[in-house]
């Protein structure tokens, strides 16, 4: 398949699996709504940073090399899993306490919590070897899949990037404020279901 041709599809299935709702744009839009705008942009990066990472080594023959050694991926996820518990433990701290939570006002480094969020995701690789799949093929020329790598990244850095400014606006932070015992609830049960989730996927 051409890759002119192929690349509108990719960029919509990434598009789908990006702006929805999951560990990485829930980090986002708390951060920027308790933080403000520049360490929404910091956690968006990170995110970023992770995604490239993922996206890169998956495209260089990580994901075979990973389904070939799937104790790799279950380290990863099992680490994945305990982070996402932990801010899971810290949002429903907060709700019972009726402010922000510790992670979301302490001077921690956003850029390096959503690099860290996206990293210990394996199911990242998954998808990224599903997503490229469509245009793989013996001989691939590397200008092909660098376009597509290279397509996926800006588009990812536009979703996350808009959901930092998105919700560090007066806007959401005003009703921030005034629900944050609900929205750091609402939090609390999201990451708790993330990490189930992926705790208890079947990765193969």
């Amino acid at each position: 398949m051409d890759i002119l041709i192929s690349l509108p599809v990719i960029l919509l299935a990434a598009l789908i699996a990006q702006a929805s709702p999951g560990p990485a744009t829930l980090a986002i839009a708390s951060t920027s709504m308790t933080r403000g705008l520049g360490a929404g942009m910091r956690m968006a990066a990170g995110v970023l940073s992770g995604s490239l990472v993922w996206s890169i080594l998956t495209a260089a023959g990580l994901a075979t090399l990973a389904m070939r050694h799937v104790w790799a991926l279950e380290a990863v996820r099992y680490v994945g899993s305990a982070y996402l518990f932990w801010l899971a433990y810290k949002s429903a701290r907060a709700a019972l306490k009726g402010g922000m939570s510790e992670g979301q006002v302490s001077r921690s480094r956003p850029y390096l919590r959503g690099l860290f969020i996206h990293l210990t995701n394996p199911k990242a690789i998954l998808f990224f070897a599903a997503l490229y799949s469509v245009i793989l093929k013996p001989g691939q020329p590397v200008a092909s899949l660098a376009i597509v790598v290279a397509a996926v990244g800006i588009q990812s850095a536009l979703i996350n990037f808009g959901y930092a400014f998105l919700f560090s606006r007066q806007g959401p932070m005003a009703v921030y404020r005034r629900m944050a015992r609900w929205i750091n609830g609402v939090s609390a049960m999201l990451f708790a279901g993330f990490a189930t989730k992926l705790l208890t996927a079947r990765l193969t």
